[in-house]
Order: C-alpha cells, then structure tokens, then sequence
C-alpha cells in the first residue's frame, strides 16, 4: 500500500494529474471508439422502439424488427443504403453522420485527455522527438469504431435489406479520421504544438475557408427557412394529411431533423447555381424550375413553383463571389500582410478550400429514396463543386488583393503580423 502513496519529490496534486493523462493508451482509445459508436447506434435503436410503439401501438411486428429498423437506420447514417422492398434508398441521413461525428469528436477529446501525458512532453516534442501518442490512439479508436460497425451490419443485415457494409467501413474511418483524429490532437495537447509550426500563410488561408464555409452555410439556412415560411401553409396541409395519430406525425418530424442537413445542402446548390434534381428528369435552379409529382413530404413545400422564375432570382448566382469577396477582404483586414502574392494565396487558397468542402456536402447530401423516378434526388454534384470552387475562389482573390492594395496605401509601411486566429 506505501507505493501508491507519493514520492516525497511528487506532490499529490502531481500524482493525480498523472492518474489521470496516463491512463491505459490500448485500452481507453479503443473503448473510446466502441463508446462512441455504440452510444449513438443506442439512441437509433431506442427511436425504432418508440416509434414502433407510437405507429400501431406495438399490435404488428415484435421489439426485434423495432431494434432492427433502428441499427439500419444507424447504419444508413454510415452511407450503407438499404433496400426496402426491392427498392434501392441509398440517401445519407446526414443528420445521423453529423450527429455520429460529433459524438466521436466529444469521445476523442476525453481519450486524448486521458492519454496526454504518454510520449515525450512539450519540450521534447519541439526538440523533434518521436512521438506516436495521437496515431496510436486515433488507429485504435478507429480500429473500436469500424469493428462496432461491421458488427452491427452483421448482426441488423437480411438478405432483403442488404445494407452495404464496405461503405460502412468506409464512413467509419472517415468519421474517425475527420472527427476523432483533430479531437484526439486537440485534447491531448499535441494540436497547439503542432498549430505553431503551420507556416502563417497556410493558417491565414484556412481561415479564410473556416469563414466562408460558415457564411455560406448561414446563408443556406437562411434561404430554407425562408422558403419554407413562404409556403408554410402547405408544409401544415402535409402534416395535417398524415393519417394514424401522434405516432406517425412525431416519425415524420424526427425523420425532417435527420434530414435537414441534406436540406441545407440542396439549399447551398441552388443559391450557388446548379441547383438539384427531385426526381429523374426534373431541375430546380435560379433560372429554371422543373418539377413532375412529388412525394407527400412536409420540407419538399420549400421547392418553388413549376415553371418559370422570377427576374430576381437570375441575381443569386452574384452572391457566392461576393460571399467570398467579403469575407476575404475581413480577413485580410484583422490578419493583414504587405504582399500581393501572400494574400493572393490566402485569399484564394482558401475560397477553392471552401468550394472544394461544399462540393463534398452536395456529394453526400443526395441519392435515391423511392422506386422510379425518386431514384435520382440529389444536387448536382459535379456541377456544384466547379462553381463553388470559381465562385468563392475568384471573389475571395478579389477581396483579398483589394484590401492588400489599400492597406499598401493607407497603412504604415512595416505591418506587424498578428498570430492569433480566434
């Protein structure tokens, strides 16, 4: 018992500060990564049961097929697709990946919290010793995560759903490399170490991306809503026409929340030009809307009438450059540099890394969700990311270059750069 008492050269604040950094490595980042898959599959199953509850009050079916609708509905949240009768719905909930991602980033600070004092400390890692903590740790979350996955499309999977389990792995070590890898860096200290040594050039750019994404990202939201109180008395009627009860209507707002991502990315591929398709043969864009029957869905009451469109609209396509002009511009305004060439390549730099994150959002945000023609629902992808990328990247170049050319006539010739990005 005398050697867990502390050394006389060790205070007990110390000894407990070690307790808890130095924490099993093997152990805590691999249960991390179990804890974080399971919690949230936990909560999917959970609202299969209820909802199979609320639909008919549990008289068909049993608990099982509830606890099976809810684990593919998990697993569709991983891009697994399933087949409902015969049907291909290949559509990500996107609402589930966000709400698994950050998950998984909450878990992954713990884990690097609680694995922080392994490996060599401050000043060794700036001497450039090796330092394996954060790879380590995030393979073996990743390595709990993606076991847990195939595990459950194993066990939820039946021949007539057939949900895709490569591409649950695939997702799964996406998420855990987008997500639980920074929070990992994050919590255990290494990030600041590492954030020091990123040359300022690349920092300022990333920036630039980090606020144009969020813009454009309110704006988005801005636009959905909009639409969608415009028409919202037929987003009621819809509500109004579910028939069965509670139940069905309470199913139908869960499944608008999990959507609603998907939504505000639709929302961002029209604002930006090429708008999307909700159905084989139909388009949605500033400048033309053509539209065949749709499904009875409360958030399709933001799609604009058939037909032709207002002048007004043909004016959206100005406002991903100005976006990008703008917030390049502020940038370059609180985080300013005297050459032309630097602030080009922040500027630009990071309005193609912006374009290039919302091309991937319409990539994921579309995909078949009912036989015939809803097979085809989804923004136009490719389309989406070759305007994003010239829309925000010319516009930030713009802002950024007309700022710097300012700042070299008003502004002291000796410009002191500020290094704090918050």
């Amino acid at each position: 018992m005398t050697s867990l008492l502390p050394s006389p050269g060790r205070s007990a604040e110390q000894v407990r500060h070690d307790l808890a950094t130095r924490r099993p490595l093997v152990l805590v980042a691999t249960l991390g990564g179990v804890v974080a898959a399971a919690s949230t599959l936990l909560v999917c199953v959970a609202l299969g049961v209820v909802g199979w509850y609320l639909s008919d009050g549990g008289a068909h079916g049993a608990p099982r097929d509830a606890l099976r609708v809810g684990a593919l509905g998990w697993l569709m949240g991983h891009g697994s697709g399933v087949r409902v009768e015969g049907t291909p719905v290949t559509a990500v909930p996107l609402g589930l990946t966000l709400l698994c991602a950050w998950t998984s980033w909450r878990l992954g600070h713990r884990v690097g919290a609680s694995v922080s004092g392994h490996g060599p400390d401050a000043s060794g890692v700036d001497d450039g010793q090796r330092d394996l903590v954060v790879p380590c740790a995030a393979a073996l979350f990743a390595a709990g995560y993606t076991v847990t996955a195939v595990l459950t499309a194993t066990v939820a999977a039946t021949p007539s759903t057939a949900p895709s389990t490569p591409r649950v792995v695939l997702f799964s070590l996406a998420i855990c490399l987008l997500a639980a890898l920074p929070a990992i860096a994050v919590g255990s200290g290494r990030a600041a170490i590492w954030a020091a040594q990123v040359p300022t050039t690349a920092r300022a750019a990333l920036l630039v991306a980090r606020r144009i994404a969020v813009v454009w990202l309110l704006l988005s939201v801005l636009a959905l809503a909009i639409a969608l109180a415009v028409d919202f008395s037929t987003a009621a009627n819809v509500m109004g026409q579910v028939g069965g009860g509670t139940g069905p209507v309470v199913l139908m707002v869960v499944l608008s929340i999990v959507l609603l991502p998907n939504a505000v990315a639709f929302s961002g591929s029209y604002l930006l030009g090429p708008g999307f398709s909700v159905g084989t043969g139909t388009l949605v864009t500033p400048g033309a809307v053509v539209l065949g029957p749709l499904p009875a869905f409360p958030m399709l009451a933001a799609l604009p009438d058939d037909g032709a469109t207002p002048g007004w609209t043909a004016w959206l396509v100005l406002l991903p450059p100005l976006v990008g002009l703008v917030v390049a511009a502020w940038s370059q305004w609180t985080w300013p540099t005297t050459s032309y060439v630097e602030a080009a390549v922040r500027a630009a730099g990071g309005g193609v890394a912006a374009g290039v994150l919302w091309g991937l959002a319409a990539s994921l945000a579309g995909g078949a969700v009912g036989p015939g023609r809803m097979r085809d629902v989804a923004p136009l992808a490719g389309e989406v990311l070759l305007h994003a990328v010239a829309a925000f990247g010319l516009g930030a170049l713009v802002g950024g270059l007309a700022v710097c050319w300012w700042q070299q006539r008003t502004m002291p010739v000796e410009i002191t750069l500020d290094d704090d990005l918050a």
